[in-house]
Parts: C-alpha cells; structure tokens; sequence
C-alpha cells in the first residue's frame, strides 16, 4: 500500500503525465455521460420493460457500450462499429496488394488507412443503426406514436452516426493527449460501468447462501490471476548480437539488456474469441428462423450447453492458429535480426532462422489457444453451474474480461514509460518503499 502511495505522489509531481491522467478522465466522463442521452422519440421506461434482461449477443453488445444499447441512447452502437472497420482494414492488409502497400508506407500510409478506416465507419454504422431501430420498432410501445416514422429513422439515424464518429474522436484524442489506447479504454469504461451492478445483483441473490457468494468471488479472482498470467507469458527465444573488433577489444553491436525475442503465448489476443462469437451466433439465427424450440440448433443457441461450449471452445483453437499465423511473420523477424547483425546461437541467418521461429510460434501457440478455449468457456460453464445470474457469469471469463486485463495492464505500461521518461525508476520506488519499512522495523 505505501507503493501504491509512493506511485501515485510521483505521478503527480510529473505535470505532463498528471494532465493526461486528467484529460483521459475527463472524455471518460463524457463517453459516459453520452450513454445516458435518450434517443428522441424513445419511450425509454417502455423500452426497459419489453428488453428486461437479454442475454447472447444483445448482452454482449450492451455491456461493450456500457449500458447504451438497451437504453437507446445516443451512443447505443458505441465504439462498436469503428473496431468491425479496423478488423476489416487489417484483413484486407493481409490479402490486397494496396493495402499492404499502405502498410509499407510509413506515417502517410496510415493517414489513408485511418480515412479508410472511418468511411468504413460511417458505412457500418448506418447499416447497423438501420437494423438497430428495426429492433427498437419490434418493440410494443418503445416508439412514441406522435413521432412520423420518416422523421425518426432520419433523425435517428443521423444520431447515432454522430455518436459513433463522436466515440471515434473521443478516442483518438485519448490515444493523442490521454494516456493509454483511447478505442481500448472506451471499451473498457462500459466493460467496467456493468461491472459493480452485476456483482451488486449477484450478492442480492446470493443474501441467502453468502459463501457461495464468496466462493465465486474467489473463483472470479483466480480467473483474473489466469488471464493476466496468459496476456503477458511470453516465450523468449534467445539471441546473440555479432560482435565487431576494435584494436585488441570485443565490441557487442548492441547492449545486453534484453537478448531475446519475445514470443508471446497468445499473439491473437481477443480475436479468436470474437471470430469464433460471430460464427456462434449463426446457430442461434438458424434456430429463430426454423422456430425450433428443441433439438440440435436450439442447443448450439444456448451458451450454457455442452454442444455450444465444446464447438466454441474447437473454434477458438482453431481462429487462434490462423490469426496468430496471420500477424505473426517470421521471416520478418529473420530479416530484423541479420539487420541487427543478430543471430539465434545454433541457427542460421535467413531461411533457417525463419523456420526455427515459425516451429517455435507453432508450439508456443498451442498451450496458448487451449488456455484462450477454456477461458472463452468459463462463462458458460459458471452460468450453467454456480449462478443464474449471466451478467455476473459473462465476467468470468471471455472477451470482457481478457479486454479488460489487458488494456489495464497496457494502460499501466504506458504510465510507467512516461515516469521513465521523466527520471524515476518504477522499481526503485518499490525498492525505496520497502527498505524504509524495513529500517522502521529495526
């Protein structure tokens, strides 16, 4: 606790860093400020009693927008539909020709990339807004019969565009003046506004039996012990810098601090979780349009069924290899060590170092993709298993949680570089801290 203290006075006697602290709260408070501006034309107290508690993808996308989508707000698609662009604009750089070129080209090809990235933006959030008051019209009494159907779609639509580009700004300008990855922390802020209400609800139910209640909070802690275990092991491959002769003396080309590549256990982060969500969410449409109400389709609908959780936990796996496969280029890993006249001890430049690093990434991935699978599962396991509750079980594991463990600790990163920068050793703080407690002891 007096390093935590320590940290915090540091952080505030450094001007810059504690203004970008203050400006990352500040447009915070307003993204979540905007979640809870109504929609016109919207009955918002009709609208929480026909929605009531959804789970599935609808749920999901509430708790991404922390609270906005079943509220009808403004900012009901959130960040939503920047994040479908990106990961169209990052595919198309994997397959067409001119956007990797855009790739290759420095600061200007990312200015085209990120105005590619925002008309698609424009493009998805149009669409989406146009289904998403499809839903809102689907509901008995949600839409005020005073309001024109032409003027509120038009309206409406014109809204949650602005929101959405609004929650776009907002985040760029995190990322510029703020601290940490603005889109990440938008993100986050609704991940972490549903949070305490799910807990709060889940205590309520459990007033009756409070270990059970403790016992999954203990749980829910070792999961988050699990997923930041897995967000930052790393495989590292050791490797060796030339060195060059000056008169009688051996040189190294480079220092010694890290000699070694790092090769992260899960390279592909939340996306095969989400890839895999996507195609999940086909049984569920299938299964709506053939009004089953049992059988095998009603079943790959349901989170908490064995099918659903052994097919989402294959698919995982699978996206995993192929994602990883997709970002992850060992031949550019090759070709950036003979650049820095490195070398891996026992392995060739060129070829040979490229293969020895896909081997090693094709390893590394396995235990990572497995971990990743049963992660993604937690959730419905813990809904089918020790609560009813699927906003509190949602938590457990999945896209929510490994998005929130990694932007917080990548936030955290970002701190302790700017305190680097500024002269103050993050560690020797600790250090400091500790001797002086020790010496009070003595």
């Amino acid at each position: 606790m007096n390093a935590l203290i320590k940290k915090l006075q540091a952080i505030w006697e450094i001007e810059d860093l504690r203004n970008r602290i203050l400006i990352t709260i500040g447009f915070l408070a307003v993204y979540r400020f905007g979640s809870f501006v109504i929609l016109p034309g919207v009955d918002s107290a009709a609208l929480s009693k026909a929605i009531g508690s959804t789970g599935g993808m609808m749920g999901m996308l509430d708790m991404f927008t922390g609270g906005s989508f079943f509220k009808a707000a403004v900012f009901a698609l959130g960040i939503m539909p920047y994040i479908s662009a990106s990961i169209i604009v990052q595919l198309l750089g994997f397959a067409v020709p001119y956007f990797q070129k855009l790739q290759k080209d420095g600061e200007n090809g990312q200015r085209k990339t990120n105005q590619i990235t925002r008309v698609i933006t424009i493009a998805i959030t149009i669409v989406q807004g146009s289904a998403y008051l499809t839903y809102l019209n689907a509901q008995q009494g949600v839409i005020l019969p005073e309001i024109p159907p032409t003027v509120f779609w038009l309206a409406n639509i014109i809204i949650l565009t602005a929101g959405t580009v609004f929650c776009m700004w907002l985040g760029e300008r995190i990322t510029d003046k703020g601290v940490g990855n603005g889109i990440s922390l938008l993100i986050t802020a609704g991940i972490i506004a549903a949070l305490p209400g799910a807990f709060v609800q889940e205590f309520y139910l459990k007033l009756d039996n409070l270990i059970i209640f403790i016992i999954e909070i203990a749980l829910f802690v070792a999961v988050v012990m699990a997923s930041v275990a897995l967000v930052q092991a790393v495989r590292k491959i050791k490797i060796q810098f030339a060195k060059h002769m000056i008169g009688k003396s051996n040189l190294s080309g480079l220092g010694t601090e890290r000699d070694y590549l790092p090769i992260k256990l899960n390279a592909a982060g939340v996306m095969p979780i989400i890839f895999a969500q996507a195609l999940m969410f086909v049984p569920g449409a299938v299964a709506a349009g053939l009004g089953a109400e049992s059988g095998f389709w009603t079943q790959m609908a349901d989170f908490t069924s064995v099918p659903y959780n052994i097919v989402f936990f294959i698919l995982v796996v699978v996206f995993t290899y192929v994602y990883t496969a997709l970002i992850v280029n060992p031949q550019q890993y090759a070709d950036h060590l003979k650049r820095q006249n490195a070398f891996i001890p026992g392995v060739k430049q060129g070829n040979d170092t490229a293969e020895y690093i896909d081997d090693v990434t094709t390893l590394v991935t396995l235990p990572g993709s497995i971990a990743l699978g049963f992660i993604s599962i937690i959730p419905g396991i813990a809904a089918a298993t020790i609560t009813s509750n699927v906003g509190f079980a949602i938590f457990y594991g999945g896209t929510s949680l490994l998005i929130l463990v990694a932007v917080v600790l990548d936030t955290l990163q970002q701190i302790d570089s700017h305190m680097s920068m500024h002269g103050y050793d993050v560690r020797k703080i600790k250090t400091r801290t500790r001797s002086t407690e020790t010496d009070s002891v003595i």
